[in-house]
């Protein structure tokens, strides 16, 4: 129930909460970003990982499983930088 003044306008608070939680709505798929990066360098170097205690190759495959982690990672958060760039300009 939204509450009104005498005027029959929304009270402040409740235009103030809902300003708050289109900035949030607004912001989110930005705060993803840093959790698709680093989650993408994890998994590929935890890959690398267990392919080295796998196969007794230690440091190698953890290196590449970095590496690939890092470029893959840094190619989605660009694709995704880009094309929520393109979504707010439009």
């Amino acid at each position: 129930m939204n509450e009104s003044n005498e005027q029959g306008e929304p009270k402040k608070s409740d235009s103030k909460s809902s300003d708050a939680r289109q900035v949030y709505r607004d912001l989110a798929p930005y705060l993803t970003l840093g959790f698709q990066l680093a989650a993408a360098v994890i998994v590929f170097f935890l890959i690398g990982w267990w392919l080295d205690t796998r196969y007794d190759t230690s440091p190698w495959f953890k290196l590449v499983g970095l590496l690939l982690g890092s470029v893959g990672g840094m190619v989605k958060f660009f694709r995704s930088v880009s094309m929520l760039n393109k979504q707010d300009h439009s």
